[in-house]
């Protein structure tokens, strides 16, 4: 009798000690799970960073329709900053719209090209919007673009060099940011590496 009850005793330790292991895994699993939900949650934070989300806006486009930027979360966005007087951005548009026409439905992107019209070289304000008409029309430009007419985007993503633009998965998160104007190919490419 004495001999069961201390094997008794020993098969109940051993089964408290595995219960107290198996208890400390899962405490050690909820810790993984905090830590990654945090840092998570990090990287959702607003920059300009790869990882980050970038600043949310709305602007007008040319044919008055209002655009917001994390309305289009699902697709992924190719966000490109310019201005009728860069030659550079007129060396790029035929290769965005290119793309757009060739391959945007297919890999699921949006182009939204923000103009800066504050930097238009025309004073009057219905002359600069004229001027990007007339842009893109000659330039057959099909994509969205928006006015920035007040220049309150622009700032928010420290635009200094035009063209700028920032490749946005489909999560809604900036994978690469580009400063100087692209060609069709370096556009599939970067689409590409986009989820």
């Amino acid at each position: 009798m004495k001999k069961n009850i201390g094997l008794l005793i020993v098969v109940l330790l051993v089964v408290a000690m595995i219960g107290t292991y198996v208890k400390q895994q899962i405490d050690k699993g909820r810790e993984i799970e905090t830590a990654s939900l945090g840092k998570e949650m990090d990287e959702q934070k607003i920059g300009l960073k790869n990882g980050d989300t970038p600043p949310d806006f709305t602007l007008t486009s040319l044919d008055g329709e209002e655009v917001t930027l994390s309305d289009l979360r699902g697709k992924k966005v190719v966000l490109n900053f310019w201005a009728t007087w860069c030659p550079p951005c007129k060396a790029e548009m035929p290769h965005m719209q290119k793309y757009y026409e060739q391959h945007a439905k297919e890999d699921n992107v949006e182009i939204i090209a923000v103009n800066l019209t504050k930097d238009e070289r025309d004073f009057s304000a219905d002359g600069k919007i004229d001027t990007v008409m007339t842009f893109r029309d000659s330039f057959e430009l099909t994509f969205p673009i928006l006015l920035d007419q007040e220049r309150e985007v622009s700032p928010q993503y420290k635009i200094m060099t035009i063209p700028t633009t920032y490749f946005i998965d489909s999560k809604g998160y900036i994978q690469r940011a580009i400063s100087g104007p692209m060609d069709t190919d370096m556009l599939k490419s970067y689409v590409d590496e986009l989820d």
